[in-house]
């Protein structure tokens, strides 16, 4: 796994927890609208900041990785996720496997433990390291869900990471995550015959 897809990984699939789950955090996710500018972190990471914000009342996501030709549309209510590509006016669904990952609750064996706390990006946020079949890593949180730093390493030894550098709450444009009309889906990718076309994705 390439670093620049282990940040994205490790800023996806931070894991929506059970309200009955122990010692966790008591949210992993932005519970109010937020658009937070990263750097990342660790030897080789791809220049250049990693942007996401969210539109919690829709539960979507829009992910602008650096270097990327393009930017994710992730709808977790539905359970689907697109790369959009402005340039070529395309749409390339998310492998249903990796989507489950991203959005799939807590999985068995992982345990959680509570540190410290930190100030990033002029917000406290409360430090959580995870470790389970898949890897470790630590998250430092603020109350109401959003990462303000996550780091991690995975089952083949490959770290990576990502720091806040700006946090901005406020009502996103929702044009910006729905797909532009007129984008058509591209032949072949995997997940293609359930795309939405040009259409959101639901």
């Amino acid at each position: 796994m390439s670093l620049p897809r282990l940040v994205v990984l490790a800023a996806l699939a931070l894991p929506a927890l059970p309200a009955s789950a122990q010692t966790a955090p008591p949210a992993t996710l932005p519970t109010r609208d937020v658009a937070v500018t990263y750097r990342a972190l660790g030897a080789g990471a791809p220049p250049g900041p990693l942007r996401m914000a969210w539109s919690v009342a829709e539960g979507r996501q829009r992910v602008e990785p650096p270097g990327a030709p393009g930017w994710i549309l992730l709808d977790r209510k539905a359970g689907t996720g697109l790369m959009v590509i402005d340039q070529q006016r395309m749409l390339m669904p998310m492998p249903p496997d990796m989507v489950r990952v991203i959005t799939q609750p807590v999985p068995e064996g992982v345990r959680f433990e509570r540190r410290g706390t930190a100030t990033i990006a002029g917000l406290t946020c409360t430090e959580w390291a995870a470790s389970g079949p898949q890897g470790q890593g630590v998250a430092c949180l603020t109350e109401d869900g959003v990462t303000l730093r996550a780091t991690g390493q995975g089952p083949n030894g490959q770290q990576g990471g990502m720091e806040a550098t700006e946090v901005r709450y406020g009502a996103q444009d929702p044009a910006r995550f729905q797909v532009p009309q007129g984008y058509q889906t591209m032949q072949g990718a995997p997940g293609a015959p359930a795309a939405p076309g040009t259409q959101p994705p639901r």
